[in-house]
């Protein structure tokens, strides 16, 4: 298995209707992730997650698209 640094994550994104945001990155080895759910009032909330297999398949049936690793790390950051 990779060591954790060598990991290149993948990131996604999906808009709702109401105006809040969701972006997501997913270690493609453990399965394993981060969520950060964004406001229309700018609450940021972060939290971690663990995925199955099938996660990439989830991800694209909800509507989430692929995304910049900057703008996920920009959120998660503070700095967006």
């Amino acid at each position: 298995m990779a060591k954790s640094q060598n990991i290149v994550h993948q990131y996604y994104k999906k808009q709702l209707e109401d105006g809040l945001r969701i972006l997501v990155k997913v270690n493609p080895y453990l399965f394993t992730g981060t969520e950060i759910t964004l406001s229309p009032q700018n609450k940021t909330h972060i939290r971690e997650l663990t995925f199955d297999e099938h996660i990439f398949k989830d991800l694209e049936a909800d509507g989430f698209e692929p995304c910049n690793p900057l703008e996920f790390n920009l959120y998660l950051s503070g700095l967006a």
